[in-house]
């Protein structure tokens, strides 16, 4: 078992700037990549970011590309959302998940209750 906690959402004005952290713990952390998720009101959860066990591979939504940036550190077995030039559209409810990396995993295997990000116009 993961157990993922995600810290650092709340209220922000549009433009500014917040960064999650999603701490884990129970098992290795580095055998997992990692990907962060956002679910607003009335939508489907959506993918923002993903990052390689290593840390040497990123991908972002298109929406996010160029103002989030996703980074780790296998030593603190967290991960990090940068979020810049925020925009009221950016509010949802952010998850941390854990996908194993094994070839051939798609799916995300653990996730972490999720933390508000609100932003305001």
């Amino acid at each position: 078992q993961v157990q993922l906690v995600e810290s650092g959402g709340g209220l922000v004005q549009a433009g500014g700037s917040l960064r999650l952290s999603c701490a884990a713990s129970g098992r290795t952390f580095s055998p997992y990549n990692m990907g962060w998720f956002r679910q607003a009101p009335g939508k489907e959860r959506e993918f923002v970011a993903r990052i390689s066990w290593s840390g040497g591979r990123t991908y972002y939504a298109d929406s996010v590309k160029g103002r989030f940036t996703i980074s780790r550190d296998n030593a603190k077995s967290t991960q990090y959302l940068q979020m810049s030039r925020l925009k009221p559209e950016d509010t949802a409810v952010y998850y941390c998940a854990a996908q194993p990396a094994t070839p051939g995993t798609t799916d995300y295997e653990y996730w972490g209750q999720g933390i508000q990000v609100t932003v305001s116009s």
